[in-house]
């Protein structure tokens, strides 16, 4: 028994050894080696390499989890994991977090990581007005020691500082951003994570190589190369020559190719986007959309699954709601059936009985080939529209700028739960709001601050069944998409934080020893 218990303290011993000296750990493992390479639907942006600038889109993440790390996010088998941060507490009446960060570590470029970094980086990020709003002062209590005074207690505290809804809880080096000014720092940036930047060729790629200090682990690649390949037939071509590795985002034939070629394999992931239709125009009491019948007709004229089948090979699944089922607080609802007799007749009920010129469809890029089968969807029952394509950062600051007309196919990837994932789009203030209700205004600003759980849920439940009864949009489906991978690849890590739809964590991929 004696000998059994020395051997049960020598492996906390060594536990505690080993979680205290991370550069120990790293050390021990093996030298990072190869180069895997990346095939992205989307160019690079630069503002995606800083923690910063990240406004409610999950892209940027593809870069931050590999330059970059936060005191708390989601990794796998835990979506709120403590990173930087040892472990934290809250004070009794929740008005105040403190954090233990991890001691000893230090920024690619030497500099050693404080609370003062912490504080810094909160208070730069630009997209967290929520967070920002909520939080009365972040305090230094000593160099791995820092506190959140919130004004009044905020649930929701964690969900946004520690998962993907806002990058605030991702740390850069104050005094290397302040020498080199934010504009510096995008075309250098230093991070604490598994991966240093090397060099980025815009609208071409972004080359990374292994941090062996990562205090987590060493990675087993020696270089990551992400590049933007935006046409998908390019993708699959680069991935069946052995250019890249991982081609992310088939459209159907190629995923159909990819999945009769021996030599590669289909994976499928997702599950956070949910994209739905936004009418734009329902607000203006001049405009058909403001009338419930005709959102209602638009929702019916729509078939999910065959759009699901077209786009995804069948893997996205029809959707009644824009929070993912999963997500704590969702409501489950059904998805409107295909019907389009049933759009003719709420159409003609509302004085369209020979449709109405609904204007432009606005289509999230890249994904124009399900706005075409939308547009078609609507000609069919007499609603007429026309796609204008736009590059993806057109289409962001138009949508925001909220002086689109007509129709959006949106979607939103904002991780969290439903409070979170209805912020961007269903209160009045939203990011992507063109307008609200009172009531429901009312509603979502009193269960932010709603401490009983089970209340809360009540009161996000209203909320999801009065959008969903007021026609208030049209969700599609819950995005699901597949992706190449080459035979080089013994681990994508697609999906290992699920849901999370790239490969992460970065340290986590490898190739097959030759």
């Amino acid at each position: 028994m004696n000998r059994r218990r020395r051997l049960v303290l020598a492996v906390i011993l060594a536990g505690t050894v080993l979680a205290g000296r991370p550069a120990d750990e790293a050390a021990a493992q093996a030298k990072p080696e190869g180069e895997m390479r990346w095939a992205l639907y989307v160019t690079l942006s630069p503002v995606w390499f800083d923690p910063g600038e990240v406004a409610g889109q999950i892209t940027p993440f593809w870069v931050l989890y590999a330059l970059h790390d936060a005191l708390v996010k989601p990794m796998p088998g835990n979506l709120m994991s403590p990173s930087l941060a040892e472990s934290w507490t809250v004070s009794a009446d929740q008005r105040v977090y403190e954090f233990k960060l991890r001691e000893g570590l230090k920024f690619h470029n030497g500099d050693p990581f404080t609370s003062e970094d912490v504080k810094f980086s909160f208070h730069r990020a630009k997209g967290s007005r929520t967070l920002h709003d909520k939080v009365r002062e972040v305090v230094v209590v000593s160099p791995s020691r820092v506190r959140f005074h919130l004004h009044e207690p905020w649930p929701d505290f964690m969900t946004f500082y520690g998962t993907m809804v806002s990058g605030a809880g991702w740390i850069v080096p104050k005094k290397y951003v302040e020498r080199v000014g934010d504009d510096g720092f995008k075309k250098a940036p230093v991070g604490l994570g598994p991966y240093k930047f090397v060099s980025h060729t815009p609208g071409i790629e972004l080359v990374m190589e292994a941090h062996e200090g990562y205090w987590r682990k060493t990675p087993s690649v020696k270089r990551l190369v992400f590049k933007s390949v935006p046409e998908s037939t390019t993708r699959l071509a680069m991935l069946k020559r052995g250019e890249i590795d991982i081609a992310y985002l088939l459209e159907a034939p190629q995923a159909q190719e990819v999945k009769r070629d021996p030599n590669l394999t289909l994976a499928f992931s997702g599950g956070i986007a949910v994209f739905f239709l936004d009418f734009l125009d329902q607000w203006d009491p001049k405009s058909p959309w403001h009338d419930r019948r005709v959102r209602l007709a638009a929702n019916y004229a729509i078939d999910r699954q065959a759009l699901s089948d077209a786009e995804t090979l069948g893997a996205s699944k029809p959707a009644g709601n824009h929070v993912p089922p999963t997500f704590e607080f969702a409501l489950p609802l059904e998805p409107y059936p295909y019907d389009p007799a049933k759009a003719k007749k709420l159409l003609a009920e509302a004085g369209y009985p020979n449709g109405f010129d609904a204007g432009d469809l606005h289509q999230l890029p890249p994904y124009f080939s399900l706005g075409e089968a939308i547009v078609g969807y609507m000609q069919a029952v007499g609603i007429r529209l026309r796609m204008r394509p736009m590059e993806r950062g057109a289409y962001f600051a138009l949508i925001t700028s909220k002086k689109a007309k007509g129709l959006c196919v949106c979607t939103s990837s904002l991780y969290g739960n439903a409070a979170s994932r209805l912020s961007e789009v269903i209160p009045s203030e939203g990011t992507y709001a063109y307008g609200g209700y009172p009531d429901i205004d009312a509603l979502f600003k009193e269960q932010a601050g709603e401490t009983d759980r089970k209340k809360r849920e009540a009161m996000l439940h209203q909320i999801q069944r009065l959008v969903y009864e007021r026609v208030r949009y049209g969700p599609i489906f819950q995005y699901v998409w597949p992706s190449g991978v080459g035979p080089r690849v013994a681990e994508p890590a697609l999906m290992l934080i699920n849901p999370y739809p790239w490969s992460a964590p970065l340290e986590e991929v490898r190739l097959k020893k030759p």
